[in-house]
């Protein structure tokens, strides 16, 4: 097992899992979002970043296995992204064992690094609730329920709180506020919904202004509905997607993800053959002497 704790929150590794458990003072995010147990199949690298402070853990996860990252897709600020971890100084060495360990696990299992065809982690817990600005949006599973404050436009607020049934929805897109710009947490319907309508007039939609952290909890709202969509078997589509025109077309499903080949443990040939394997990626310079010490060094002790 290898673990690391720091006041960011605690990592370890273990019988193929990542368990990440944010500390006590993290982003809003992270806090509601939880702990987080990362199967290896989902992870496509992980890094350690030095700095004079010490440094950053990052995790690296394959494209399509995390909701709340294919939610965020790419616009989470640093302080609430689940995947990082800040290193204190004094404990870097601790942070690059870890890294090791991890990397290593990744060359014997032989994780690819590419997409996967579904989900490996299951998002938010449920009830999950979120957002700010002009509302609040909740999600139990089973619908949306959108509830304005005193700051919402009339055209939201005459009506009262809005519900919106799973088996309506096709989709969902949270966007950060940035800068001068609002944000927004939309929710799309097979009726086409007010898609065409400016999200502080649509009552499908929240507002957001990022005058608190708290708001970007709208993302792990829009991150548990992408898990009922999917599911439920609506076709996935991309967050900058589905902000666009409804009829635009669904992608296509990702092809399957072979099943990684791990070398039994019980039979002596196939690690021999890992070995050799080994040694031949070693010479051809794919990986570095430190890895292939490392990956060596595993098998071996699996003799």
């Amino acid at each position: 097992m290898a673990e690391i704790t720091q006041r960011d929150g605690s990592w370890s590794y273990e019988d193929g899992r990542i368990r990440i458990v944010p500390g006590a003072k993290v982003h809003p995010v992270r806090q509601v979002l939880g702990e987080v147990a990362v199967p290896l199949a989902a992870v496509a690298g992980i890094t350690f970043e030095r700095d004079r402070k010490g440094g950053r853990l990052r995790l690296r996860l394959r494209d399509g296995a995390c909701p709340v990252v294919r939610a965020a897709d790419g616009r989470l600020p640093e302080g609430a992204d689940p995947y990082r971890l800040v290193v204190e100084s004094g404990r870097e060495d601790l942070a690059e064992y870890f890294v090791a360990e991890v990397r290593q696990a990744l060359l014997l299992e032989q994780i690819p690094e590419g997409p996967v065809e579904r989900f490996l982690l299951p998002g938010p817990a449920l009830p999950v609730s979120g957002g700010g600005g002009d509302g609040t949006a909740a999600f139990d599973g089973r619908e949306v329920r959108l509830t304005w404050n005193w700051k919402g436009k009339e055209t939201k607020t005459s009506a009262g709180p809005t519900s919106l049934a799973l088996a309506d929805l096709t989709g969902v897109t949270w966007v950060p506020p940035q800068g001068l710009e609002n944000g927004h947490l939309r929710f799309l319907t097979r009726s086409g919904g007010g898609k065409t309508v400016a999200p502080e007039h649509d009552p499908h939609a929240l507002d957001l202004w990022g005058l608190s952290k708290k708001e970007h909890t709208a993302v792990l709202v829009a991150a548990a509905v992408l898990v009922a969509l999917a599911a439920r078997g609506e076709p996935e589509r991309t967050p900058g997607v589905l902000d666009k025109a409804a009829e635009a077309p669904p992608e296509l499903p990702l092809p399957p993800t072979p099943a990684p080949q791990a070398a039994p443990a019980d039979d002596p040939d196939a690690l021999l053959r890992r070995l050799r394997e080994l040694g031949e990626l070693h010479r051809d310079g794919v990986l570095t002497d430190e890895e292939f010490s490392l990956a060596k060094q595993a098998v071996l002790r699996r003799l």
